[in-house]
């Protein structure tokens, strides 16, 4: 699975301000990440909104990113969710022959335990032959994925190939980096810490805020994987500032006034999300324009 080594990233959902889905917003963000050496492209996650989305909204952008990415990028498709049998029959329903994997999430909400975790897993990889990256986020589902859980889970299904971890906890990080076999990727989902983990041995990221910089954020995640700690770190330490911006008050709604101040798209949410405070933009304004010039 080479095709996921590097930088993924998870894209937003641009919306009018009307709050229909902007599609020509989105052929643009896709196409400013594709000019500017993003390794591939993650839709329908939780940064896109897709909570919110209705069936045939979810279809709406899928085709268009689909389409303009005209099989430039690999694409992975987020289907995820917390009723197993619901995300069994969403998977079955959808053609997957455009995507490398599906990204989906460890169940939320309900908090069920690790064999709870295994088995709602077990039981997706049994339902296709796509690859699937678990996805770890503790801060959203009220549940941890232990190392334990992912490394049976990868021994069990050789379709199971990754896992997103977003625990912001380096040493879970490096546990599960240490432990699942062979081949499996560890993939950061913490834009904070992606440079350590690539640097511990870690495949690469989906991120957030590297569709506002794609290109230092995979130049760094390129310099990382190289090997080159130095450049990777004076790239690292530059963005460290607009990571903090775009999560001071919640995602997507920073990334989306980074893509405002990019001019490359509204930044309008859906509810119960809500647009960045005057203050937190002017800091994203200030950073956007700094590195700009």
């Amino acid at each position: 699975m080479n095709e996921l080594r590097g930088t993924g990233v998870a894209l937003i959902t641009p919306f009018t301000e009307d709050r229909s889905v902007d599609v020509a917003g989105l052929e643009r963000v896709v196409n400013y990440q594709i000019e500017n050496g993003i390794d591939y492209l993650v839709l329908l996650g939780t940064t896109a909104e897709s909570v919110t989305l209705s069936k045939a909204e979810k279809q709406l952008v899928i085709d268009t990113v689909v389409n303009v990415n005209a099989g430039r990028l690999p694409l992975v498709i987020g289907i995820g969710g917390n009723n197993t049998q619901a995300v069994i029959e969403e998977i079955k329903a959808r053609d997957l022959s455009k995507f490398t994997a599906i990204l989906s999430v460890s169940p939320m909400y309900n908090k069920p335990t690790q064999e709870g975790i295994y088995q709602h897993f077990s039981a997706i990889a049994k339902s296709t032959d796509t690859p699937i990256i678990v996805y770890n986020v503790p801060g959203r589902t009220a549940s941890n994925m232990l190392p334990e859980t992912v490394v049976r889970l990868a021994n069990d299904h050789s379709n199971i190939v990754a896992i997103k971890e977003a625990a912001n906890d380096i040493i879970q990080a490096m546990r599960l980096i240490d432990s699942t076999p062979d081949g499996f990727m560890v993939i950061s989902g913490d834009d904070m810490i992606t440079l350590p983990m690539v640097l511990a041995g870690g495949s690469g990221v989906i991120s957030v805020i590297g569709q506002g910089f794609p290109k230092q954020f995979s130049d760094m995640v390129n310099y990382g994987l190289n090997g080159n700690h130095t450049d990777a770190y004076t790239i690292h330490y530059q963005l460290m500032p607009i990571i903090d911006h775009i999560f001071a008050e919640g995602n997507p709604a920073g990334i989306k006034a980074v893509f405002k101040a990019l001019e490359i798209c509204e930044d309008t949410l859906r509810l119960p999300l809500v647009g960045v405070s005057d203050g937190l933009r002017s800091k994203i304004n200030a950073f956007v324009s700094g590195i700009s010039s």
